[in-house]
């Protein structure tokens, strides 16, 4: 029997009456911390009573709790990647975007194959193995086979110490038979964010187009998931309407999924509007977020869905994304550009939106190191089958972690190899021996013997 695939529902009513009826209150907050700390997840009502929280002291045991969570299941890495943007051709007309179909600001644009085949190349130089494509809601003549085309392209461009070997791929919702045939193009993630879950927002900032039917985009998951796509990634853009309800009914759609399928999402990402050419509303957000407010939701997210990987892009500046590594961020952006060519080219002016962090790959590497974390570039999990409900069923007790930061290692001694500055790689090598000698014997003597084959010359190992 077939999944039925237009039954996400958002009971928006639900959400108000909850957030109407709730306010701070220690003894409960406290109750919530405590039960997120057993790392099983929080429900609707727990999420409520913590976006309620205003005094500093529970502020700062909030925060303390998800970098507990965050500490337990994923360790010290951060994995890294890049989005390379092939197209910004786009029918649609969203009000908050650069690409809207109706800006005349934004020269439009598909790279052809070679071009796909360059931009690739110069990520890979700059030590990236994983990437996310993403297009504009549109495609040239070929439609969606140039998506196929690009990705091949990208698999098969080599250099010396390097490949992308995984993508991940950000594009229009697809029919279900669609979905099917991008799976076979061997990609990792599928993402699509809904933008906002309040309906009203919705159609009032989305003023054409296919993306204006709220539930075509809604429903894309189950689609992607009932074609076996069962690594997916969902997102809000904050700052369209209230946190507290995109968060409540972001928590829904987990659910929903969760019900159907026996998992959720595999990441979530937290953007916040950001000015972008040609785009009124993203200089004035209708409901800005505050950093305060966005540390908090970050926080949030990590104890109500403690396996689900956070990603944080380059909107934010090199502060924000510091702070948020501890609060439950596990994924992030480097050295981004968000317009076709623009690794190439670095013409910003067509950018889908402005960057916050303009620092290079082996800046950002630097600084991650510099904090205690590992910079990770690993795509074992995807290649060995870790994915769905098997990465699940690592995750869950905890034992995940002990393949993250092994690979991890790995991964980032490769980096360091042939990709580092001198100064990244003094730093790098610093913080090997230091975790080294802090993993327990079993843990550390699986990341050595990784760690010793890729200083021989070997390429891509991995647990």
């Amino acid at each position: 029997m077939g999944v039925d695939t237009d039954s996400i529902t958002i009971d928006e009513q639900q959400i108000f009456t909850a957030l109407e009826t709730t306010t701070e209150d220690a003894v409960r907050v406290r109750e919530v911390l405590k039960k997120a700390l057993e790392l099983k997840g929080l429900g609707a009502a727990d999420a409520t009573a913590l976006m309620c929280v205003e005094s500093p002291e529970l502020l700062e045991e909030l925060f303390d709790a998800a970098r507990r969570v965050k500490d337990e299941i994923y360790g010290r890495r951060l994995v890294l990647f890049a989005p390379l943007y092939v197209s910004n051709l786009c029918s649609n007309d969203c009000t908050y975007c650069a690409f809207r179909r109706g800006n005349p600001e934004v020269h439009r644009r598909a790279l052809n194959q070679e071009e796909v085949a360059n931009e690739t190349r110069l990520l890979i130089d700059q030590g990236h193995k994983r990437i996310l494509l993403v297009a504009g809601e549109a495609y040239p003549k070929e439609g969606l086979e140039y998506i196929f085309k690009c990705i091949e392209t990208i698999y098969g461009v080599k250099s010396e110490w390097g490949e992308i070997r995984r993508i991940n791929v950000n594009i229009a919702p697809l029919e279900t038979d669609e979905f099917r045939a991008l799976k076979e193009c061997k990609i990792g993630t599928y993402q699509l964010f809904q933008e906002t879950y309040h309906r009203d927002t919705y159609l009032k900032v989305h003023l054409a187009g296919k993306k204006r039917d709220f539930d075509w985009r809604i429903s894309a998951m189950n689609r992607a998931m009932e074609a076996g796509i069962d690594d997916v990634g969902i997102g809000v853009l904050f700052g369209l309407y209230d946190w507290r309800f995109e968060v409540l009914a972001l928590m829904q759609h987990v659910a929903q999924l969760e019900e159907r399928f026996g998992v959720g999402c595999h990441t979530i990402s937290v953007p916040r509007i950001e000015p972008a050419v040609g785009a009124e509303l993203s200089e004035h957000p209708p409901v800005p977020v505050t950093d305060m407010d966005f540390r908090k939701l970050i926080a949030i997210l990590r104890l109500t869905v403690p396996y689900t990987g956070i990603i944080m892009s380059t909107r934010e500046n090199p502060e924000m994304r510091r702070e948020t590594f501890a609060l439950g961020v596990s994924q992030i952006s480097a050295g981004s550009r968000t317009n076709p060519g623009g690794y190439s080219e670095e013409d910003y002016e067509m950018s889908q939106f402005s960057l916050g962090d303009h620092r290079c790959v082996d800046e950002v590497v630097r600084d991650i190191t510099s904090m205690g974390y590992i910079p990770s570039f690993c795509t074992g999990c995807y290649r060995m089958g870790r994915t769905g409900q098997d990465f699940m069923d690592l995750a869950k007790p905890g034992l995940i972690k002990h393949y993250c930061e092994v690979n991890a290692m790995s991964t980032f001694v490769e980096f360091l190899e042939h990709y580092a500055s001198p100064e990244t790689k003094e730093v790098g090598d610093a913080l090997v021996e230091k975790i080294f000698n802090e993993m327990p014997e079993g843990q550390r003597k699986r990341a050595e013997s990784l760690v010793s084959e890729v200083r021989c010359g070997k390429r891509d190992v991995y647990v």
